[in-house]
């Protein structure tokens, strides 16, 4: 699942990186859905691979 995740993270940041050149500005509107886009990504895989760490024990 969170391999699937980069994957998908690393085609949106490849179409990120296209489509702000294209457009030649990163405040167009389309570039900026597709960095929210990204974003959204980022966070739900930030999410989620926290909760495959172990938790904090407490102990030193």
């Amino acid at each position: 699942m969170l391999a699937d995740m980069l994957k998908e993270i690393e085609q949106l940041r490849i179409g990120l990186n296209a489509l702000s050149q294209n457009k030649n500005s990163l405040v167009d509107p389309e570039v900026i859905r597709a960095s929210k886009k990204l974003d959204n990504a980022l966070n739900e895989y930030a999410r989620l691979s926290s909760k495959w760490q172990d938790p904090p024990t407490g102990q030193d």
